[in-house]
């Protein structure tokens, strides 16, 4: 890793620092309020995400705890959460069941190795390549996927779970017309679980979730052979969570830097996120990444900012499962349920969706946005909706820049000249060879790339070929205007590709 200038570092300075919160008891007050509703909204889904990864609720316990805590020392993105994720569960999935636990620990501990490697690597620059559509269509989609994920504690359950999570959705409205000293998720959870106490009402608890740890996470070694075939076995798996975790991870930090309108160090977060996943497996945890939604739950709904509310999130996640289990496992489901319900509408970018918005908007913009949002909710995974849609994207600038390209054809004399202008890159420069009339001209011919560029080797060849057919006819060809880059790169590939 090549050390940070000033200028990077003062780019990627914390604002407001944790010293800067410390200093302040209003706005520490903030950040610790903000980590224990979010340390609370874990709960259900570190559970759930065990499930679908086929381990038991406290490995997703775990591992959010264990995660969330380290990466608010090590991580770039300040405020940003990490814990288990359902992404992740999915690829990971079919290890523990078919291989075993040992298995499954040594893919999560391989996968954060392979992140440490990217994140080396630089991988994180590659986010410079994801187009705004594709962006946009990832916070619309996620807004959707957490909405949704709602749905099976709205199904066939006691009628009263319907008025607690409307009681929540209001205080949530209300709350913050009246004060933003207390975020507005942690009045909605304790009003609602008092409502359900108080009156003695029977709905779905977090209780009802799965079994709740009682004690801290052990060392956990696992027992597998170091052998090439141990390697061969978990290695795809290990590679899939690596890439799915930082993808969601690097998205998850452009969109907090968008909110806060700060920056944070992408490659820092690369391989934090690594070392994350490496302690968690160490600790007998499943995998994970940066979670949107509990990450919009702290900055978005409960004002958070600095590395402070990542830590409590962690350790008030700790404290409430293995201290205040008892507690934790009364709170209704509703409570937890009207939190992300408004999480999910507020993290929908409505903008982009609005008459004017889709008027104005490139149609090309736009379908990649829908791209981005079908691929998303067809495979049930970011990572995938965000590859595709680039690759749309990128399909569709290729398209759009191949028209750029022109030729015009001035005959002087014995002479003609082709004045071609534009990029010329493989899409553009296929068509090139068809322009220009190889028999009608006169035997000297003039091609002026003063307004133009050659990108590649389908160009160089394009070039060769018109060279190649005018001297068939015995015709001389004088290529001139090419700018320094365009010199260099056809002479080191002319005439290669006979």
């Amino acid at each position: 890793m090549s050390a940070l200038t000033v200028d990077d570092r003062a780019r990627y300075r914390a604002k407001p620092s944790v010293l800067d919160a410390l200093k302040n008891p209003r706005m520490l007050t903030r950040e610790v309020l903000a980590g224990l509703v979010v340390g609370l909204a874990l709960i259900p889904e570190a559970i759930a995400f065990s499930v679908i990864a086929g381990v038991d609720p406290k490995v997703g316990l775990f591992s959010s705890f264990i995660m969330a805590v380290s990466i608010a020392f090590l991580g770039g993105r300040p405020a940003m959460v990490t814990a288990a994720t359902g992404a992740v569960a999915l690829v990971i999935a079919p290890v523990a069941p078919t291989y075993g636990m040992d298995y499954f620990i040594a893919t999560v501990i391989l996968a954060g190795i392979f992140q440490v490697i990217l994140g080396v690597l630089g991988v994180a620059k590659l986010m410079r390549f994801i187009p705004r559509s594709v962006m946009v269509g990832f916070v619309n989609a996620l807004a959707i996927f957490v909405f949704s994920s709602q749905f099976p504690q709205l199904i066939d359950v006691p009628w009263l779970v319907y008025p607690l999570v409307a009681l929540g959705i209001l205080v949530m409205i209300v709350m913050p017309r009246i004060t933003r000293i207390v975020p507005a998720p942690l009045v909605s959870v304790i009003i609602v679980t008092g409502v359900v106490l108080t009156m003695g009402l029977t709905v779905p608890t977090v209780g009802d979730q799965g079994e709740l740890p009682r004690s801290l996470p052990s060392l956990f070694l696992p027992d597998v052979p170091f052998t090439w075939e141990t390697f061969t076995i978990i290695a795809p798996f290990a590679l899939g969570v690596a890439l799915v975790g930082l993808m969601e991870s690097l998205l998850t930090a452009k969109l907090v830097d968008e909110i806060t309108d700060t920056h944070s160090n992408k490659t820092r977060e690369s391989w934090a996120q690594g070392v994350a996943n490496m302690l968690s497996g160490f600790f007998g945890g499943m995998g994970g990444c940066a979670v949107i939604g509990q990450t919009m739950i702290g900055v978005k709904a409960s004002g958070a900012r600095t590395r402070i509310s990542t830590f409590c999130a962690g350790i008030f996640l700790f404290l409430l499962v293995v201290v205040f289990g008892d507690f934790v496992g009364t709170i209704p489901m509703a409570a937890l349920v009207a939190v992300m319900i408004m999480v999910a509408i507020g993290a929908f970018d409505w903008h982009s969706v609005t008459p004017s918005t889709l008027k104005r908007m490139p149609k090309s913009e736009t379908f990649v946005m829908v791209a981005t949002v079908v691929l998303v909710l067809l495979t049930h995974n970011l990572a995938i909706g965000v590859v595709g849609g680039v690759l749309v994207a990128s399909v569709l600038f290729v398209r759009r820049v191949a028209h750029f390209a022109s030729v015009a054809r001035t005959v002087a004399g014995y002479t003609v000249t082709y004045t071609v202008t534009g990029e010329l890159f493989f899409a553009s420069s296929n068509d090139l060879t068809t322009l220009f009339s190889y028999s009608s001209d006169p035997d000297s011919v003039v091609v002026d790339l003063s307004g133009s560029h050659i990108w590649d080797a389908s160009t160089v060849a394009a070039l060769d070929a018109i060279e190649t057919k005018y001297a068939a006819l015995g015709k001389t060809v004088e290529i001139v205007g090419m700018n320094e880059s365009s010199q260099r790169m056809r002479g080191r590939l002319s005439g290669g590709f006979e």
